[in-house]
């Protein structure tokens, strides 16, 4: 779990740098940084889905995910967390609850994580998820700069889902075969897809429910 607590401590030191220079940064470059955000998310996400397979599954995953989020209103339950650890840590930014949201799925829905913590389930080796610790430091400045301490507390789902997929893949490495790994990326890539939307604001899409479709990827390409 070394790269995942590595990834947690990278987010949360960013996230405190990005607090610093928040006072200093202009609301037209905040401006231009969430352009440049929404659009690579974009092609991120485009990226991760061109190669889809098994098309069927994957928008049955959609849709069952989705519906099962949507019953269980995972978004407005995320919203009541962000809610109740503003109240807690008495801190007033109006976009805690964003900050919470876009940083979690930058920083978890994405191939990186993925492999990163099934190649440490199975390997031991931290190598993918420290290149993305990197990668996660650098962008949780910027996004905490611009969103808030939020962003800072994404680092607990994050060390939560990240460190499960690697406990999971640690005790059923088997278990994750290429076309899992590939269900998993594509159902990923297009929940990223809509972040850039969302990020854009372009529309606003109810991300956070679609999330189970990660769940139901992995038990339809498991069935069939």
């Amino acid at each position: 779990m070394i790269g995942t607590i590595v990834n947690t401590a990278a987010v949360i030191t960013g996230g405190l740098l990005g607090i610093l220079l928040k006072k200093k940064m202009p609301k037209r470059l905040t401006t231009i940084f969430f352009q440049v955000i929404g659009l690579f998310t974009l092609a991120i996400g485009i990226s991760m889905a061109v190669e889809m397979k098994q098309i069927v599954i994957i928008v049955f995953s959609l849709v069952v995910g989705g519906l099962i989020g949507e019953w269980m209103n995972i978004e407005r339950a995320t919203e009541r967390f962000a809610d109740f650890l503003k109240v807690k840590l008495r801190i007033g930014s109006e976009q805690f609850s964003e900050g919470i949201t876009t940083a979690f799925l930058l920083f978890c829905v994405g191939s990186m994580t993925i492999m990163g913590a099934i190649q440490e389930g199975t390997t031991g080796s931290p190598d993918l998820l420290f290149t993305k610790s990197l990668m996660d430091f650098f962008s949780s400045i910027l996004l905490t700069s611009a969103l808030g301490a939020g962003v800072i507390a994404s680092a607990i789902p994050l060390f939560l889902f990240q460190g499960s997929i690697t406990l999971l893949a640690k005790f059923a490495g088997s278990f994750f075969t290429p076309d899992i790994i590939m269900g998993l990326t594509s159902v990923g890539g297009i929940l990223l897809i809509g972040l850039g939307i969302n990020i854009l604001e372009i529309k606003k899409l109810r991300i956070m429910n679609m999330l189970p479709a990660l769940v139901f990827v992995v038990v339809f390409m498991w069935l069939f």
